[in-house]
């Protein structure tokens, strides 16, 4: 089966580092409260001068550069992101006028959510099967303090600004997927352009119950394609929404929770750029090896879900 291996990766988050002590200044929390509850510990916001599609550049120069790949060669280019600094330019065609890459390939912008990556990586392959081009940049970016309410101390406490991105190639490799979307505007959602409220609004324990239910079902919904089992799986990298999610998910699988994979007490919550900046830091610390199986599930606004099983 052709299937997508990721050959480089790239990470930027803004230099601004936002402790949860820092948060007391927007709204009644503390560290204990934000910390038991999320796991976050810190977050990055975005200053003046930067932006969603500037994060987005210094990730996939990055990614572009560990690749080692002629920009030539690139075949497409996809940004994830729900926090776009306009609606056009996108964030996938300043990354073109920015880093000089090639013109006559397709570049643009899709939002689903905090499972845009997974999205993307299914988007990217089907452009990749039709090009004769065999690489695609995959960039998810976000700012979300820029869509955040900051009284409102459910949500201003989670999330953060960063910017991911991959290189992947289209080989014969193990490749799965499960994309989905259940319309609601009830439990996580972002007030659009024109709207009285331009924010991110949420309902926690809505969004636990979702996510701990789709997560597990992704999970084997991908194992079930593929063969697999769960013994086969090196590494579970999940979208980091919530540290209880993801502790609760490993035990409802019985699986160690050593084996999925956790930044978010550093970053917050980043929505759609999340797992590419997962995948970099894990690329980093010399977690990743060759031939190794990666299950990545992402969940999040919408509703949406998404998932695929890849081979690093």
């Amino acid at each position: 089966m052709k299937g997508l291996k990721i050959l480089g990766t790239g990470r930027c988050l803004p230099d601004k580092l936002v402790t949860n002590d820092d948060m007391r200044a927007f709204v009644d929390t503390s560290d204990e409260w934000i910390r038991t509850r999320t796991g976050i510990q810190t977050r990055h916001f975005c200053a003046e001068g930067e932006s969603t599609a500037s994060l987005g550049v210094k990730a996939a120069r990055l990614a572009l550069e560990r690749a080692g790949i002629s920009p030539e060669d690139l075949g497409a280019c996809v940004g994830c992101t729900v926090s776009s600094d306009t609606a056009a330019p996108t964030v996938a065609s300043t990354i073109q006028r920015d880093l000089g890459l090639p013109k006559h390939i397709p570049y643009f912008d899709l939002n689903a959510g905090c499972s845009g990556f997974l999205y993307g990586l299914h988007v990217t392959r089907g452009l990749l099967l039709q090009s004769d081009k065999p690489y695609a940049l995959l960039v998810g970016a976000e700012t979300l303090s820029r869509v955040m309410n900051f009284q409102d101390r459910g949500t201003c406490v989670i999330f953060g600004d960063g910017a991911g991105a991959v290189v992947v190639k289209l080989e014969e490799a193990p490749y799965a997927y499960t994309l989905g979307a259940e319309g609601s505007d009830d439990v996580i959602y972002i007030g659009g352009y024109g709207s009285k409220e331009p924010y991110i609004h949420m309902e926690g324990q809505k969004t636990f119950r979702f996510a701990v239910e789709m997560v597990p079902w992704c999970i084997h919904e991908l194992l079930g394609q593929s063969g697999l089992k769960l013994e086969d799986i090196d590494w579970f990298v999940l979208h980091q929404a919530n540290k209880r999610i993801i502790d609760h998910v490993a035990k409802k699988l019985g699986m160690p929770g050593e084996r999925f994979y956790q930044n978010i007490a550093h970053y917050g919550n980043t929505s759609a750029a999340s797992i590419p900046i997962a995948l970099d830091e894990m690329a980093e610390q010399g977690l990743l090896k060759r031939g190794q199986k990666l299950l990545c599930v992402g969940f999040g606004a919408g509703l949406t879900w998404g998932g695929a099983l890849l081979e690093w």
